[in-house]
C-alpha cells in the first residue's frame, strides 16, 4: 500500500452505502448519507437538475477542473404490472442477472413513501409442483414478486399504494471474510464511492489538496447508461472510478486495479490512459490493462452525450459482475493508491 489510508473507514463506509437502497433513479435514502459523509470533511453537496450530486475540492491550481465520476445507483427492478392474483411482474433496470437473484428479498418503494418487501421468484417456482421449474428461462417474462403481505388480488395490492412504475431494490447480502474477500451485490459501484470518501479523509488528515480543482460526481442513472452524459462545462478531464471485469479476455484479478483502455463504446483517451498506466507503475500498484466487451461507464456516457472532456476509467476488478459480486481488500487498496495518486497529481 503506497498511501497509508484508513482501511477500516473504507470498509465501514462501504458497508453503510451497501445497506442504503438506491436502485436506478432512486436517491431519497442515499442523498442524506452522501451529505453526512461530505460534512465529515467540511464539504457541501450540490446537485444539478438531473439529480447528479457533486462535491468540489479546491486544488493548488484552480485554473483547471477535473472530475472523478462514480455512481450510486444500483441494478434494480420496476413494477411492470400487478396480476389479478396479486403477484407483481417486473422489468429489469440495468442488466441484472436474474439467475443470481432468484429467491432474494426485494423492497418496493411506493410514491407515498411506504415500503413493502417481497420474494423475487420465477413463475414455475417449485420443483414439487412444476415440471419446468429447472428449465424455465429466468427473464422478465417469467420472473415475479410474491409480496410479503396478505394479498390475493390486484385491488389488494393497489390498496397498499403499490402502482406500476414503483422502484424496487434488491437485498445486497454483504459479507467480509476473514481472508479479506468482499462478497456483496453492488460492489459496482459503492466500493468506488467509499474509496472517494476515504480519499477525502486522507487529504484532510494530512493537510493536502488535490493538484487541480477536483469535482467528485455521484450519478444515479449509470446502470441504464445515462449517468455521466452531462458533465459541468468547466470539467476538462474525467476518470470514471468503476469496477473492472474478470474473464478469459482479461488480465485483471480481484487483488488489483484494472485500467480499461477500451469498452463496447470505443477507446478511452490514449494520453490519459497511458498516464494512468505510468502512475500505477510509479506507485507500485498491482494492476492490469484490459478491454471490456459488455461494459460502459459514466465517462463513456459523457462522450456519447457530447461532453468536451478527456476520459479514462479504472477500478477494483470483481468476479460475478451484476450478480452477487466478489472482490478483495487488496483490490480496494490498489484502487485507492491509484485514485490518490491521480488526485494529488503524482
Amino acid at each position: 500500500m503506497y498511501y497509508q489510508f484508513d482501511e477500516q473507514f473504507n470498509i465501514d463506509c462501504f458497508r453503510e452505502l451497501i445497506h442504503t437502497p438506491s436502485p436506478v433513479g432512486y436517491d431519497l435514502l442515499m442523498n442524506p448519507v452522501l451529505e453526512k459523509y461530505a460534512a465529515m470533511f467540511g464539504f457541501p453537496v450540490t446537485y444539478d437538475n438531473k439529480g447528479t450530486a457533486y462535491i468540489t475540492m479546491e486544488g493548488h491550481d484552480n485554473s483547471r477542473t477535473v472530475m472523478v465520476s462514480t455512481h450510486l445507483d444500483t441494478l434494480g427492478l420496476v413494477v411492470r404490472r400487478i396480476e389479478p392474483d396479486g403477484t407483481i411482474r417486473i422489468r429489469n433496470m440495468g442488466a441484472l442477472n436474474f439467475h443470481s437473484a432468484e429467491g432474494e428479498t426485494v423492497t418496493i418503494f411506493t410514491r407515498s413513501g411506504k415500503a413493502y418487501t417481497g420474494l423475487l421468484t420465477v413463475s414455475s417456482h417449485s420443483i414439487h409442483v412444476f415440471d419446468d421449474c429447472r428449465d424455465m428461462p429466468r427473464d422478465e417474462h417469467n420472473m415475479l414478486i410474491l409480496l410479503d403481505e396478505k394479498v390475493s388480488s390486484k385491488a389488494d395490492v393497489q390498496k397498499l399504494g403499490i402502482r406500476n412504475g414503483d422502484l424496487i431494490a434488491i437485498e445486497p447480502r454483504f459479507e467480509l471474510t476473514p481472508s479479506g474477500f468482499l462478497k456483496s451485490r453492488f460492489i459496482d459501484d459503492k466500493a468506488a464511492v467509499s474509496c472517494c470518501f476515504t480519499m477525502m479523509k486522507y487529504l484532510k488528515e494530512n493537510g493536502l489538496k488535490p493538484k487541480y480543482r477536483t469535482m467528485i460526481g455521484f450519478t444515479y442513472m449509470e446502470e441504464v447508461m445515462l449517468g455521466g452524459n452531462y458533465m459541468p462545462p468547466e470539467v476538462s478531464e474525467a476518470v470514471a472510478l468503476d469496477i473492472g471485469c474478470i474473464g478469459p479476455d482479461q488480465d485483471g484479478t480481484e487483488f488489483g486495479v484494472s485500467i480499461c483502455a477500451y469498452d463496447n463504446n470505443g477507446p478511452y483517451n490514449y494520453e490519459l490512459t497511458t498516464r494512468l498506466i505510468n502512475l500505477a507503475e510509479k506507485l507500485g500498484c498491482s494492476y492490469a490493462v484490459d478491454t471490456f466487451r459488455h461494459y460502459g461507464s459514466d465517462c463513456s456516457a459523457a462522450i456519447k452525450g457530447g461532453c468536451n472532456v478527456k476520459v479514462g476509467v479504472f477500478g477494483m476488478a470483481v468476479s460475478c459482475s451484476h450478480g452477487r459480486e466478489r472482490t478483495h481488500l487488496e483490490g480496494l487498496r490498489n484502487t485507492m493508491d491509484l485514485l490518490l495518486g491521480y488526485v494529488l497529481g503524482e
